[in-house]
């Protein structure tokens, strides 16, 4: 149930195999709520860690409000996530694993208008992979030109 999207991972898909999705909440200030509702955010080079049984979102920018005054939030911050500790440490220990990273995807207001992360639990691809995936993208594409063409 995502309601309205904010900002979206478009690279992460491109980088990484995308193996499990977790919806979790971010612990905001009041003016990157406002700026989050304005759209003004990038999850570029943006990654989650596990510290101390805590999630942690770092590099997500933010830009600042332009009414925020002396009370505006930094943009790059470390955000703490929230989710349940159980699954917390199920992840803590899936991300252990050699290549596991945790990515967020997208960052959006659910219907009931809290923020959340879609984060995933991701393994970088190589280069030959990204090469295959643009090979079997631009071969669908062919594909549907094709039908369209003969009808």
């Amino acid at each position: 149930m995502v309601g309205k999207v904010v900002t979206v991972n478009r690279k992460a898909r491109h980088d990484y195999h995308i193996l499990e999705t977790y919806e979790t909440g971010i612990a905001l200030t009041g003016t990157e709520v406002k700026s989050l509702r304005a759209g003004r955010a990038n999850l570029q080079d943006s990654f989650a860690r596990v510290e101390n049984a805590e999630l942690f979102l770092y590099n997500m920018h933010i830009s600042p409000y332009d009414q925020g005054n002396r009370f505006n939030h930094e943009p790059k911050r470390t955000r703490k996530l929230l989710m349940h500790k159980k699954e917390i440490l199920r992840l803590l220990g899936k991300s252990r694993e050699k290549g596991l990273a945790l990515i967020p995807l997208k960052v959006y207001f659910n219907d009931r208008g809290k923020a959340k992360v879609e984060l995933a639990l991701a393994r970088g691809k190589k280069v030959y992979d990204k090469r295959e995936d643009m090979a079997a993208r631009d071969a669908k594409r062919e594909m549907e030109r094709a039908l369209r063409g003969k009808m």
